[in-house]
């Protein structure tokens, strides 16, 4: 006779896929029970513990490796691919962004480097502190990246949750400093951007996952090739650069070098970086449309104009074309 309790591991374990409670959910229950009196077995119901041990079971079985049933693997797959590449474009942003930031502080005189520091000392201690924390912690992407792909696992998980944290401050700001102007769209996208980044790492990263490893090439130039391309766009064209231009411009170079590069290899790891790629396109995209939709009905430069929807009709362009051709790779194997 089945028991409450038994009922309700049952039900837990639905968080489970259907090929892993196949093979394991009559030796689980098995083993929850095993420790509970019989006697005491409609009272008792699962631990918050245990529940959140089979919700992490269940996460780690549907972004499976080698093993699983093919759509699982290539779920997995273009999960940690497209932890990776977030992190990877995240990463270069931040310090292409600092460094420039610095160099033009330093090297305009006296003017502009009070400029500078009075974003940290001219508002307020505590306004002072958020922008000191929002300006250093994006730089644990690179942190993360490095860690990532030498094997750190829990350290870059903490580096890209920490980094993410900044993105939350434009969408808090407004409830506290009504001096903040709400950016609301703008905010949601950078934030969706950021934290699916690195919830993909704590998620796609799991104990059974294979190492991470970049493609295409040795990590370090990699990323400095990210870097080179993103801060060269920002210098070459400093009246269409905004807070998405250099970003943006990196993925259009990056997702063009992807598809060049993908001719030459039909691998189904490919089809999957490919699809992760589309997925990672579409959150620039709407970073890219929120950050240019409030300027309008603004009289503003050509060249800023010009840029900014050039940029959105290539991503338009590249998204399409990476779904399509992951769609296609992942269909012909």
């Amino acid at each position: 006779m089945t028991t409450l309790l038994e009922a309700r591991y049952r039900t837990v374990l639905r968080l489970l896929p259907a090929y892993y409670g196949r093979a394991r959910e009559e030796e689980m229950v098995e083993t929850y029970l095993g420790d509970t009196d019989q006697e005491t077995q409609d009272q008792s119901r699962p631990t918050l513990g245990e529940v959140a041990s089979v919700a992490a079971l269940a996460v780690r079985s549907r972004l499976a490796t080698a093993g699983a049933p093919r759509p699982y693997v290539r779920l997995g797959s273009a999960v940690r691919l497209f932890a990776l590449f977030g992190v990877l474009l995240q990463a270069a942003s931040a310090v292409v962004g600092r460094v420039l930031e610095l160099t033009w502080a330093s090297t305009g005189g006296a003017t502009r480097w009070e400029m500078f520091t009075a974003s940290f000392t001219g508002h307020g201690p505590v306004t002072g502190v958020v922008t000191a924390v929002t300006w250093i912690l994006p730089l644990l992407w690179t942190a993360g990246l490095f860690a990532l792909l030498h094997d750190r696992r829990r350290l870059a998980r903490l580096s890209a949750l920490a980094a993410a944290l900044p993105t939350l401050w434009p969408l808090l700001a407004p409830l506290v400093d009504t001096s903040f102007p709400p950016d609301p769209a703008y905010a949601v996208a950078c934030a969706l951007l950021a934290w699916l980044s690195a919830l993909a790492v704590c998620a796609g990263y799991h104990r059974d996952a294979p190492p991470a490893a970049l493609p295409g090439g040795a990590p370090g130039l990699l990323f400095l090739a990210c870097c080179v391309v993103m801060g060269g766009s920002v210098v070459l064209l400093p009246a269409a650069a905004d807070a998405v231009w250099a970003p943006t411009t990196g993925f259009v170079v990056g997702a063009v070098g992807w598809l060049l590069w993908r001719v030459r290899r039909r691998d189904e790891g490919t089809a999957c970086g490919t699809v992760a790629l589309a997925v990672l396109g579409l959150l620039i995209l709407a970073a890219r449309v929120a950050a240019l939709y409030p300027w309008l009905d603004v009289p503003v430069p050509a060249a800023f104009l010009g840029g900014a929807l050039g940029q959105t009709a290539a991503l338009v362009l590249l998204v399409a074309a990476l779904a399509l051709v992951g769609r296609r790779g992942l269909l012909t194997r």
